[in-house]
């Protein structure tokens, strides 16, 4: 498969050009991100934002410009978010001395879909569950209900850490959809 077919697949929400796709350019956002932040999981956790944005706008790609260089650019912007982000959660808080100058970290609050899914009941959260796709349906079961790591999930699905990581991000962005439209 080429990457001109992948993404016109893609923006028919074909899962194996999302895949193709993902398998081809993974190591090229990581990579990036690895530089930029120093940090494994920071990068890891970038990377799966990036696809995960790239995916749901991948009809907004412009042909014009090479499909990693446009992902590049929304990782970069991913990452300057979260920079922002942290600077606004740390407060230097001094009595004037200092030596008793310390830096308050303000807890980090669970994402919007994080709170969505939470509040639900348990009965409507099934029900709304059942409206996903089988496949966004199972890997929220394994995750969330039998508590399995994203490991032992790329085990049991027998796909790539990497789709786990962000199938489980778009069934939860789907999820609070659904449920944030009642």
């Amino acid at each position: 498969m080429e990457v001109k077919d992948a993404i016109e697949n893609a923006k028919k929400n074909d899962q194996i050009a999302f895949n193709f796709l993902l398998d081809r350019f993974w190591n090229s956002v990581y990579g990036f991100q690895l530089k930029r932040t120093q940090n494994e999981n920071d990068a890891e956790d970038i990377t799966i934002q990036t696809f995960s944005k790239a995916f749901d706008k991948i009809h907004t790609y412009n042909e014009k410009y090479e499909f990693n260089t446009w992902l590049i650019t929304i990782s970069k912007n991913i990452h300057i978010d979260l920079i922002r982000k942290q600077k606004s959660t740390i407060s230097n808080t001094s009595n004037g001395n200092e030596d008793d100058a310390y830096f308050a970290i303000i807890d980090e609050s669970p994402s919007p879909e994080d709170k969505l899914i939470t509040e639900q009941n348990l009965a409507k959260l099934l029900r709304d569950i059942k409206k996903l796709k089988p496949h966004y349906q199972e890997v929220i079961n394994l995750r969330y209900f039998q508590e399995l790591s994203y490991k032992e999930i790329s085990q049991s699905l027998d796909e790539p850490i990497n789709n786990v990581k962000v199938k489980l991000l778009r069934a939860k962005k789907l999820l609070a959809e659904i449920i944030e439209k009642q």
